[in-house]
C-alpha cells in the first residue's frame, strides 16, 4: 500500500507529521535553551531541536545554516598563538 497524496488520509498525515516534529524539536530546543544556564550540553541541545524542526520547517533549515557557518567561523578562528590549529585538528 502506497502513501500517496491520492490517499484519503494524506493531509491528515502531513498536518500530524508536522505537529509531531513541532512538538519534539521544539521541546529539545527549549530544553536546550534551559541547559545554557544549567548543567548539561547546551549548544548540543539547540542544534539538535534545530536539526529536527528543520526537517520540517524552512525558518529552522535557515537558522540551522547560519549556525553551522558561524561554527566553522569559530573553529577556523581558534588557532594557537603561533598560527597552528589546536592538537587533533589537520
Amino acid at each position: 500500500m502506497t502513501f500517496d497524496d491520492k490517499h484519503p488520509l494524506f493531509g491528515t498525515y502531513k498536518i500530524a507529521k508536522r505537529v509531531a516534529i513541532g512538538v519534539v524539536g521544539g521541546t529539545v530546543l527549549i530544553l536546550g535553551i534551559i541547559m545554557m544556564v544549567t548543567p548539561g550540553p547546551g549548544i548540543a541541545g539547540i542544534l539538535a531541536g534545530l536539526g529536527i524542526l528543520a526537517i520540517e520547517f524552512a525558518w529552522a533549515r535557515i537558522w540551522l545554516k547560519k549556525v553551522k557557518a558561524k561554527a566553522r567561523e569559530v573553529a577556523r578562528n581558534f588557532t594557537n598563538r603561533n598560527g597552528t590549529p589546536p592538537p587533533g585538528q589537520p
